[in-house]
């Protein structure tokens, strides 16, 4: 009898976690349809303007250039905002140090990640603290 209400209780929890992600909602693909290149970001050690990054939404999946290589993977925006993507994927080419440096920021700024804003032409992603970590400007 344990083990049945263990069962309930974790399909309960699994039941939130997607309704707050917005994993089977349309909500959850709130960005599909839009690219956007990094214009600013939290770290300070290197400018993200001297590298083309950017960040295209489609079919949710996100995929971009991240300053050497090119990258993909799942991604969910949710209500209230909510913001996380899976596991990425990504190309194995070398490059300067400071591409690489930039490269090893982003994606991990973009895997903490859990929160985005659209205003306009600007989309910002922030950390779980509510930190901003990514602002990126709208493609065309």
């Amino acid at each position: 009898m344990r083990r049945l209400y263990a069962a309930i209780a974790i399909a309960a929890c699994l039941g939130v976690a997607l309704s707050v992600l917005g994993g089977c909602a349309p909500a959850g693909r709130a960005l599909d349809g839009t690219a956007w290149r990094l214009k600013s970001w939290s770290v300070n050690s290197v400018g993200p303007t001297d590298f083309r990054i950017t960040a295209r939404f489609d079919n949710g999946q996100v995929s971009g250039v991240s300053a050497v290589n090119t990258y993909g993977g799942g991604y969910t925006a949710g209500p209230d905002n909510a913001f996380l993507v899976g596991q990425l994927s990504s190309t194995l080419m070398a490059g300067p140090d400071a591409a690489n440096r930039a490269e090893t920021a982003y994606m991990e700024l973009l895997a903490e990640a859990r929160s985005f804003k659209v205003e306009g032409d600007t989309l910002t992603l922030s950390d779980e603290n509510g930190n901003v970590s990514l602002v990126f400007e709208r493609s065309r």
